[in-house]
């Protein structure tokens, strides 16, 4: 019997790396899928995007059912926090989903391995071949024209310490048995504020140090200010420009140290620590150097096309150097490998159409260019913002707080960037993803007909206060 060559072989059973070999599938090429996890979905699905907005979800609920006589509803001031359950459900969905991942694999004919993957060298006679280590020690050889590097990313940690009970990442931080009365969290990019905002709503003393001047440094500033203003309004305790930040552990919990911005000692106590400083690519031990590929920082550089330096292989998701380490960009970044390996159409990602979304409360979610960055790069700029204070929806939701800014172009009313903070924001981002690929002007959102009413109606008067003439304001 002759040998299984693949098509493609792709490592990986992220985002990136499930979306790309079903995609590959569709197109009728033959796919094997590596993937060192007992369940498929990566980190977003298992330990990151969907176990944590699962829990934001059962947050915002939590939070209504605080006031819940202000919508008429009595009776519920008994109401208390299962931990436990909250958990449960989190591992309902991810199972829910792991199990529709299999379904995928078996309906689009997609060989599945459960294995650590390693790349032995170039290809030979056009073929690649990756030893996959199994879970019960044996290897298996697993040959394929092309291979697509998708092995994720994990969680950094401040230097001389590892993650354990106390001091956690967003792997640990959901394994807790008991929710936390208090937790010091270290970086106020996403994943600090999602989870902050997470257990401040159920009730912990919640403080959190940024090094950085602002919070959500990759956001506009003014969604930095805003959302800085409602955090304090909420109660949390947030310090900027910290400096050497230090962990001690204790019997009860850490003692964290931190220079503030004024160069003054600060100390905090608490049960638990997150650590939420960024993502580190996953690539040791992958083969990277049998290959020409030469890693930076651990990061694989590719082509617009997501080639590498090695003939024939590819790299996707959040080993990419320079490309935003996020489940949508991976996604996409697997169906425009796949496209290209079938001989299909694609288009490659435009960095500067990449929706950016926190799901913390409220809400914020970004594309395009921000004020600051648009004027840097020589456009002369308009700037609309309308607050949510005078959308009917927001009344509705009670949910007043934030704005809608847009960033446009003067001379030719080209809409460069939007950015929102408050209700529903990381779905409405959608239309604004759609407008700037499609290079939309002012002048045509403010004619686009909205729904009445929704939030999305927020946007119609944000582009329409670019020209001075919203109508809700």
């Amino acid at each position: 019997m002759a040998e299984m060559i693949f098509d493609v072989v792709i490592v990986g059973g992220g985002p990136a790396g499930y979306t790309c070999a079903i995609r590959a599938s569709q197109y009728g090429l033959k796919v094997a899928l590596v993937d060192a996890n007992d369940r498929l979905g990566g980190t977003c699905l298992l330990w990151g995007c969907i176990p944590t907005k699962a829990m934001l979800f059962t947050a915002e609920l939590w939070n209504q059912l605080k006031h819940a006589e202000r919508y008429g509803i009595e009776g519920v001031g008994g109401a208390k926090l299962n931990w436990k359950g909250v958990l449960a459900r989190k591992d309902d969905i991810i199972t829910r989903h792991t199990k529709g991942l299999d379904f995928l694999m078996k309906k689009n004919k997609i060989t599945t391995f459960k294995g650590f993957g390693r790349m032995t060298g170039p290809s030979k006679d056009g073929v690649h071949a990756i030893d996959v280590k199994l879970a019960d020690g044996k290897t298996e050889t697993v040959k394929a024209k092309k291979v697509v590097l998708a092995t994720g990313s994990d969680a950094r940690m401040l230097p001389g310490l590892k993650a354990d009970e106390t001091v956690l990442t967003n792997y640990e931080i959901l394994k807790i048995a008991e929710m936390p009365k208090s937790l010091v969290v270290i970086g106020s990019g996403a994943v600090g504020v999602e989870f902050a905002s997470i257990l401040k709503s159920f009730g912990a003393e919640v403080t959190i140090l940024e090094m950085l001047p602002r919070m959500v440094p990759v956001e506009d500033e003014e969604i930095s200010k805003e959302l800085l203003r409602l955090f304090k309004k909420r109660g949390f305790d947030v310090n900027l420009s910290v400096k050497d930040t230090k962990i001690e552990k204790n019997k009860a919990g850490a003692l964290v140290s931190w220079m503030d911005a004024n160069g003054n000692a600060q100390t905090k106590q608490a049960e638990k620590v997150l650590v939420a400083v960024g993502r580190a690519p996953r690539t040791e031990g992958i083969g990277l150097e049998k290959t020409k590929i030469v890693p930076d920082r651990g990061f694989i550089m590719t082509n617009e096309w997501m080639e590498t330096t090695e003939p024939g292989v590819y790299a996707i998701g959040d080993i990419v150097g320079g490309m935003p380490q996020l489940a949508h960009v991976g996604s996409m970044a697997g169906l425009i490998v796949a496209a290209r390996i079938a001989g299909k159409f694609a288009r490659p990602i435009n960095k500067a159409r990449i929706p950016g979304c926190t799901y913390c409360e409220p809400q914020i979610a970004s594309v395009g260019l921000t004020e600051a960055k648009a004027r840097k790069l020589g456009h002369t700029v308009k700037v609309g913002k309308f607050p949510f204070v005078g959308n009917s929806k927001a009344t509705i939701l009670d949910a007043h707080d934030g704005f809608v800014k847009v960033v446009a172009d003067a001379k030719y009313g080209e809409i460069l960037g939007v950015h929102i903070i408050g209700p529903y924001a990381t779905e409405i981002i959608a239309e604004a993803v759609t407008a700037l690929e499609l290079e939309a002007t002012v002048e045509e959102m403010m004619f686009t007909i909205h729904a009445h009413p929704t939030v999305a109606e927020a946007l119609l008067d944000g582009f329409s206060s670019v020209e001075g003439t919203a109508v809700n304001v």
